[in-house]
């Protein structure tokens, strides 16, 4: 499955509990970019590049596939360089508790 089709099924892996109060837009720069909004407890996809996200992740596709699915450690991403982050640094360390690896894989 392409990084595209995974960010698609984010919507239906939000944890609306931990997005509770946050009105957030991460940009997912690859090489189809595509951005995530939570607002109100719900997730929205829109592919392109957002006006002014809080964050944008950018990294390959594969690697992005594999943080998706919980293979690859997010912290350890950005430390070895595969992740790069403009933004929200906060932000971006959530993201794992806002989405359930399990129904995005």
């Amino acid at each position: 499955m392409s990084a595209l089709e995974l960010i698609k099924k984010m919507p239906e892996a939000l944890n609306a509990d931990a997005a509770t109060g946050l009105d957030a837009t991460i940009q997912y720069q690859i090489s189809s970019p595509a951005y995530t909004t939570i607002k109100d407890g719900a997730c929205t996809v829109t592919e392109g590049t957002a006006d002014s996200p809080d964050v944008t992740l950018i990294m390959e596709d594969d690697d992005l596939v594999a943080m998706l699915k919980g293979e690859l450690n997010g912290m350890t991403a950005f430390m070895t360089g595969k992740l790069q982050v403009e933004g929200d640094l906060m932000l971006a360390q959530r993201i794992a508790t806002l989405f359930d690896a399990s129904k995005v894989a």
